[in-house]
């Protein structure tokens, strides 16, 4: 993707979400603007795509943890209000691996870097993440990871 292209998808969709008066969308997609212009003004100045993806799934957590905690309260009213908001910040992050593809791409990182015990996942991890690129969840890459080289 282009430099800004997903900022500028949400804030055009954010709009079309003003007009339809699509309220889950537009009370997200506020929520992640928000959170992107903080960003930028932390930075002081604009954020990179990656960054903008960052923020994306860093929201999408949080929404997760949200559900969660809903859970263990037995609130389905917020689960019902949270689910719908994460299927609108999902729709801008890029397509999550499989445990299939996840675990190619563990394979190569632990060759790459000669791997062969435990010990060696902080190399393993320096090398793979940045590969990832956001597409699976640190947790999900360090578990595929710590199985490979564990051998269980």
């Amino acid at each position: 993707m282009k430099p800004m292209e997903t900022q500028k998808r949400i804030e055009n969709d954010f709009k079309i979400a003003l007009k339809s008066k699509d309220e889950v969308a537009k009370r997200t997609l506020r929520m992640v603007l928000t959170s992107i212009k903080l960003a930028e003004v932390d930075k002081g100045g604009e954020l990179s795509e990656e960054e903008i993806i960052a923020i994306l799934q860093k929201e999408i957590k949080s929404l997760r943890e949200s559900i969660s905690d809903a859970e263990k309260a037995g609130r389905e009213d917020l689960i019902a209000q949270t689910e719908p908001e994460i299927q609108v910040l999902e729709k801008y992050t890029p397509q999550q691996l499989n445990e299939d593809e996840l675990n190619k791409l563990a394979v190569e990182a632990i060759a790459e870097v000669g791997a062969n015990s435990p010990n060696d996942m902080g190399k393993v991890m320096k090398v793979l993440m940045p590969k990832i690129q956001g597409r699976a969840e640190g947790a999900k890459v360090s578990a595929a990871v710590r199985s490979l080289l564990t051998g269980k």
